[in-house]
């Protein structure tokens, strides 16, 4: 099992910056990727940025040059510094732990709200 709480959320003013925070605990050792997705009202959840277990990342063209996904291995926490902040970066921001033991184990945090006033 592994747990995920989310962290950091809040109100922005549009042009602002934010830091999201996940913590994992449990079954760390195992996860190979990491990331954030994010989930707006009446839209699908829909991929933000990821990273691997060896620092690779990737991101979804609405974030790039605007947010960083960034993990802290001695903390067991992955991060999302997000700038310059738009009223369609509104959503409920939820962190995702996958790893692949025998067989898929894919697990979700509660998710943290970010609103982004114009």
């Amino acid at each position: 099992q592994v747990q995920l709480v989310e962290s950091g959320g809040g109100l922005v003013q549009a042009g602002g910056s934010l830091r999201l925070s996940c913590a994992a605990s449990g079954i760390i050792w195992r996860i190979n990727t990491m990331r954030w997705d994010r989930q707006a009202p009446g839209n699908q959840r829909e991929f933000v940025a990821g990273i691997s277990s060896g620092g690779s990342t990737n991101y979804a063209d609405s974030g790039k040059g605007r947010f960083t996904i960034s993990r802290d291995n001695a903390k067991n926490t992955v991060y999302l510094q997000m700038n310059s902040l738009q009223p369609a970066d509104a959503a409920v921001y939820y962190c995702y732990a996958h790893y692949y033991h025998s067989c898929s184990y894919d697990y979700w945090g509660r998710g943290s709200q970010v609103t982004v006033s114009s």
